[in-house]
């Protein structure tokens, strides 16, 4: 009997153990986003706020996930207070580096840019934010040296530290960060030799305007000289007199840094690469068409001023684009792709297959061109810009899109999505949906961007794998199942412009919406699921479309909108040739598309060409 109790004992333990265990983690994880939310209150109260942005951080809301919508912050997930990044960047903030973002022991991306932060970066950053893989501290008042500590800082992926006072030389020990992708120390008053990363060539310009660096890719780091000791002695004699002058002329040089660092301040994009490549030789550009297969490198330096910023006629995750006008007045697009470093045979491969996209709702790629470390993509002009900018951003005297023009674009768009989904060869799942890549041209036709665009970025840049790395994207068109999946589907495409067609009845911006009551802090989605569950939706509609005779067909886009945004499970939602031919039933009588544009019916199952895509993804 007592052998018998003694094995009941023995087998009760590992359940005890477990249940405590499991007790011991639970009480770990409240901890944890408890003391997330005690690190945002602790960034608040550390830097000072002329401009009150982070007022609207209301801690006396206790509802699960409610940190998640404060400006700046994103979470791993809208409905658990576990910070992933947090983005203040330009909002004229000051004080110190908060040191209390140790508590948000979940971060990885931190972004502090275009501010007026000062003093020193903490000695111990790696105890603050060890798990960071960006770190953007640009354009700030930060001085004192780069603390050897950061070396620590083992995930990170992105260290920008330009534009600031830090002194002293750079801790060669940074070049042992393995995932090194992009590195700037620019404009600041560094010395000495600079790291030597395995896998990553840091650009000379991210170097530039420093006392005193050395060591490839700038000029070779001079030995010490060898000298007897008189001629030290006689040296420090010829020092002691030339201190004088040296001290003035240090300072004039800073006199004139800070003039040409103001001058910088007003060109926040900036176009030191271009002018890197304007006398790179031999440099051509591959073009598609014939019209103009004769262009060159120097003819669209010419056509966009060196790619002056004025220029820029938009901006997102994969690039900038830029408006070109050739000398026979022809305008074109170029676009810059940000953070490319794949071979010139897989990116000469690429073009090719993007080249040969074809279809009546797609921008079409004319050519590309390589010059050194960039690569520029050259599209037919889009005189209409982006329907972003037609939606959220008039001009004054201008109106609003009326409805016939909104239920022709989303019609056309979702037509071109869905060719891209069914029916092109290969076929292409965009994963960076949004009013930004649909721009509209002279007859308000709207021509899709940046398709197959995904695969030409870094890993640390594509929407696959942005999420794991601390960038994510534009958040109001992120399918939700994605931050527990981290895979791109099509579902998720469906769900991403499902928020478009929701911005084209609503006027409203993903992340914000301006006709819900002041204490409503969520996104679009958010606020439609809630106006759904109350059977309010009419509520939502723009009030520039109400009372002109389309109410019934604005109701009728506005289900299938939610359609693919609402359903909690994927699967629910339609497929993108659904979602096509459901706008087109609603809008027939317009005849804004013919027979011949009817897609024919996939022949593929969805599941097959899910997994086609995803090991398309693996191999890039």
């Amino acid at each position: 009997m007592a052998g018998a109790l003694a094995s009941m004992r023995l087998n009760y333990r590992p359940v005890i153990a477990s249940i405590f265990g499991c007790f011991l983690l639970s009480s770990s994880l409240c901890y944890c986003i408890q003391s997330d939310i005690d690190c945002l209150k602790s960034v608040r109260e550390s830097l000072e706020d002329p401009l009150g942005y982070l007022d609207s951080w209301n801690f006396n809301n206790k509802t699960e996930g409610f940190i998640c919508r404060f400006i700046g912050v994103d979470c791993w997930h809208p409905d658990e207070n576990k910070v992933l990044n947090i983005r203040l960047s330009n909002m004229e903030l000051g004080g110190k580096f908060p040191v209390g973002l140790h508590m948000c022991e979940a971060m990885t991306g931190l972004d502090l840019s275009s501010n007026k932060i000062n003093g020193s970066i903490p000695a111990n950053i790696s105890k603050i934010v060890g798990y960071l893989t960006t770190l953007d501290l640009s354009s700030n008042r930060f001085s004192g040296e780069i603390p050897l500590n950061l070396a620590n800082c083992t995930y990170l992926n992105v260290i920008k530290l330009d534009n600031n006072q830090l002194t002293g030389q750079i801790p060669l020990q940074i070049g042992q960060l393995a995932r090194m992708k992009d590195f700037s120390v620019a404009n600041n008053r560094l010395i000495g030799q600079v790291p030597q990363f395995g896998n990553y060539s840091v650009p000379a310009e991210n170097y530039a305007n420093n006392l005193g660096l050395c060591g490839a890719p700038l000029d070779k780091c001079k030995a010490p000289s060898k000298k007897t000791s008189s001629g030290v002695i006689a040296g420090a004699a010829v020092g002691g007199v030339s201190l004088g002058i040296i001290g003035l002329a240090v300072a004039m040089y800073f006199i004139f840094r800070r003039a040409s660092r103001k001058r910088k301040e007003d060109d926040p994009d900036g176009n030191k690469w271009a002018k890197s490549i304007k006398g790179a030789k031999a440099i051509k550009l591959s073009m598609f068409e014939k019209s103009v297969s004769k262009m060159r490198l120097s003819d669209l330096m010419q056509a966009t001023d060196n790619f002056h910023k004025c220029n820029i006629i938009g901006s997102g995750r994969t690039g900038t684009f830029y408006k070109a006008v050739l000398a026979d007045g022809t305008s074109l697009m170029v676009k810059r792709l940000q953070n490319t470093q794949h071979s010139e045979k897989e990116f000469e491969s690429e073009m090719a297959t993007l080249g040969a996209v074809r279809h009546r709702n797609m921008v079409p790629l004319l050519g590309y061109c390589m010059a050194k470390q960039e690569r520029l993509l050259v599209y037919k002009y889009m005189s209409n810009g982006t329907l972003n900018n037609k939606l959220h951003f008039l001009n004054e005297g201008e109106e609003p899109l009326d409805w016939t023009l909104r239920l022709k674009i989303g019609i056309g768009a979702a037509k071109g999505f869905a060719w891209l989904h069914h029916s092109c060869n290969p076929r292409i799942l965009h994963r960076n949906i949004s009013s930004k890549c649909i721009l509209l041209d002279a007859d308000f036709e709207p021509k899709i961007s940046d398709f197959g665009l995904a695969r030409l970025m870094n890993p640390v840049d594509t929407h696959l794998s942005t999420f794991v790395n601390g960038e994510f994207g534009d958040l109001g068109y992120v399918a939700p199942e994605y931050a527990r999946t981290l895979v791109a589907t099509p579902k998720g495409d469906v769900y991403s412009f499902g928020v478009v067609l929701l911005e084209l009845v609503t006027g409203e911006r993903p992340t914000y919406a301006s006709k819900a009551p002041e204490s409503f802090k969520g996104s679009l989605v958010e606020w439609i699921t809630i106006l759904s569950g109350e059977s309010k939706l009419q509520d939502s509609i723009d009030k520039s479309l109400i009372g002109k005779g389309y109410d019934a067909e604005v109701l009728q886009v506005l289900k299938v909108a939610c359609r693919c945004v609402l359903p909690a499970v994927p699967k629910e939602r339609p497929s993108m040739y659904e979602v096509y031919q459901l706008l087109r039933a609603i809008g027939e009588h317009y005849h804004f598309t013919t027979d011949d544009d009817i897609l024919l019916l996939p022949t593929e199952t969805e599941d097959g060409f899910q997994l086609e895509e995803l090991i398309v993804a693996r191999e890039t």
